[in-house]
């Protein structure tokens, strides 16, 4: 009694399969983890001129007892100093516009939206904290060999390893790697989060720096502790550029 036309069985399926692709389509389109990795990976390497240039030594009175100097009394020695915390607060802060602007527009001129805002919420709270941690441990001055670590009230033993752990969770790792695994979330990528948690295991995991020959009383002693992670990130901008930048030109 009609000419309507009755869908076959398949249809269903087939309209799923092509949401499916589409969301695949769109989420490639999205992506550009490359960029904030490239950025971070040359803030990263810009740390060591940084620590070069701000490397100072200064003298220590009176000195700390050590048990190296348990029959000696010393009343005067030296202490190796070097880094900006500026730098890395204002670096680390200008990365995450600067990725909250490039993915914005790039998802605008693709016509897609843009996941990228928990990533960079993420990352700028976690940013906030690391200053506020910074500022609290460095109230009062730096501290000095020997004396207390004040850890928001804590006072911890600057030798111990739960303190150098705290001070590696409290740098990069914290305010560069935890948001890239809100990222990896965000973009449904496991490339990312296995990259994320190795990017981690270096920031928190103590790598011992004798390999380079550095001193540290030399003024490049920075640079053992900041090539590893920095040449990493870079080679993970690269890795995921090779692949999303094609996929680009396919969505083009």
């Amino acid at each position: 009694m009609t000419d309507a036309s009755v869908p076959s069985s398949g249809a269903p399926q087939e309209v799923l399969a092509s949401l499916g692709d589409l969301t695949r389509r769109v989420r490639a389109a999205q992506r550009a983890t490359w960029f904030p990795l490239l950025l971070f990976g040359v803030l990263t390497l810009g740390g060591i001129l940084v620590d070069r240039l701000t490397f100072r030594v200064e003298e220590v009175t009176p000195c700390p007892p050590g048990p190296s100097r348990a029959d000696v009394v010393l009343t005067v020695c030296t202490a190796a100093k070097q880094g900006s915390p500026l730098y890395w607060t204002a670096g680390i802060a200008l990365v995450y516009a600067a990725t909250a602007v490039f993915y914005v527009r790039r998802a605008r001129a693709r016509g897609v939206g843009s996941p990228i805002r928990p990533y960079v919420l993420t990352g700028v709270a976690l940013v906030v904290v690391v200053a506020a941690t910074m500022f609290w441990v460095g109230r009062n001055g730096i501290p000095q060999p020997g004396e207390p670590l004040d850890f928001w009230s804590l006072q911890l033993d600057p030798g111990a390893g739960t303190t150098q752990f705290l001070e590696r969770l409290t740098g990069e790792a914290a305010a560069v790697g935890l948001p890239l695994l809100v990222l990896s979330w965000v973009e449904r990528s496991r490339a990312l989060l296995l990259f994320a948690l190795a990017y981690l295991l270096l920031e928190l995991v103590p790598i011992s720096t004798g390999w380079a020959g550095i001193g540290a009383a030399s003024p490049w002693s920075g640079l053992p502790r900041l090539i590893v992670p920095g040449v990493f990130l870079l080679l993970g901008a690269l890795g995921f550029a090779l692949v999303q930048l094609p996929r680009r030109r396919d969505a083009s």
